[in-house]
């Protein structure tokens, strides 16, 4: 009978160990870690090396450390519930095939899911319709706490059809996480970037999500790192903040709704509510083949920035529906800076790397 079987950690490295075990099923337990500390890198349950193991209908709760801690795993972890976690409710290192889904996690101090690699690789987990909130980043930090989600050096990981509220920083965070897919997820009341993809990453496709309260909607950055190829397509993001949290870099931009650099197409979002800029197109000299089409973008103090900078490379900036502007609605950057005149009102011509075409523009 679900939620009548009820283990009680008592102390020790962890409530259930497994290594090499597969097959396992964990199903309609309740495991109460009763708030005593965990070792680091330690779960209530803690599994190494194991094959098709499925955790599901089961209730984690006061863990002192982690509610799940996955090295080298495939199966399935699913309908559980986790709450007051004192780190991560669930770490995953090096995974062979795992699926993550429709969990619910509410109140943990360092992340809510972590999809990891020891090194860059294919990993290809799912991460899918999960219900995650109330996520704080406890150790402070600039970004490493306070994640929905995030998949750090995993490769073709899904991330699709979550609900995530009240995080500290990120509502998914890939970071070195190539062909990354962030798609449908319904997100609110994130203080840093809602969904970014940054670092040594290739491909990722953003597309079809909602954010509603966010420093910055989007971010795919890090050209300098190598990261690059993205498509950020029929997103809603609204109600931009003015500031992202403390321990970020204070010269790191916020109320911007979606920012790029390079190898990237930025289509079919609408941008509401931004304090500086609705999108941002390069950092400096990091800049390359970033195009701009199709987005409506309202009440944003610039609309569309776009780096000017000697060795900027090319972007094309064109048929978006641009209002409610009062700085302009295509305008030049030097890093963070305007300093050119409204290029829509036909300035652009003064930079060759520029294409700027037919927008529809109400000021």
């Amino acid at each position: 009978v679900r939620g009548a079987s009820r283990l009680v950690f008592n102390g020790g490295a962890s409530l259930l160990e497994g290594e090499g075990a597969g097959g396992v099923v964990l199903m309609g337990l309740s495991f109460d870690g009763g708030n005593v500390p965990l070792p680091n890198r330690r779960g209530l349950v803690h599994c190494l090396s194991g094959r098709d193991i499925r955790i599901t209908d089961c209730r984690f709760t006061g863990s002192g450390g982690n509610g799940i801690w996955f090295e080298q795993m495939s199966g399935d972890v699913s309908n559980n519930v986790f709450t007051d976690i004192a780190t991560t409710a669930l770490v995953s290192f090096d995974a062979i095939g795992l699926m993550v889904s429709r969990n619910t996690i509410k109140g943990t101090n360092d992340n809510g899911i972590e999809i990891l690699r020891t090194a860059i690789g294919d990993d290809g987990s799912i991460v899918a319709d999960n219900r995650i909130e109330d996520i704080k980043a406890g150790p402070g930090g600039s970004g490493q706490y306070g994640n929905a989600i995030n998949a750090f050096r995993a490769g073709n990981v899904i991330v699709r059809g979550n609900r995530i509220k009240n995080c500290d920083f990120s509502a998914v965070r890939g970071n070195s996480a190539s062909s990354i897919h962030i798609t449908d997820n319904s997100v609110s009341n994130v203080r840093e970037v809602a969904l970014y993809s940054e670092f040594s990453f290739e491909a990722a496709v953003i597309a079809n999500n909602t954010v509603d309260g966010a420093a910055i909607g989007i971010s795919v950055c890090n050209f300098n790192e190598g990261g690059r190829i993205a498509v950020v397509q029929g997103n809603i993001i609204r109600n931009l903040l003015p500031k992202r949290p403390a321990g970020t870099d204070p010269n790191d931009g916020a109320g911007i709704g979606i920012y790029v650099e390079a190898d990237s197409t930025v289509t079919g979002n609408v941008i509401e509510n931004a304090p500086t800029f609705g999108i941002v197109a390069g950092w400096g000299k990091y800049l390359r083949d970033v195009a701009i089409s199709g987005n409506v973008v309202r009440n944003a103090f610039v609309g569309i920035g776009v780096s000017v900078v000697p060795g900027a490379g090319t972007a094309l900036i064109n048929n978006n529906m641009i209002s409610e502007t009062p700085r302009g609605a295509v305008v030049g950057l030097d890093h963070a800076r305007p300093i050119t005149p409204d290029l829509s009102a036909g300035g652009a011509q003064q930079y060759a790397q520029l294409v700027v075409g037919a927008n529809a523009v109400r000021r």
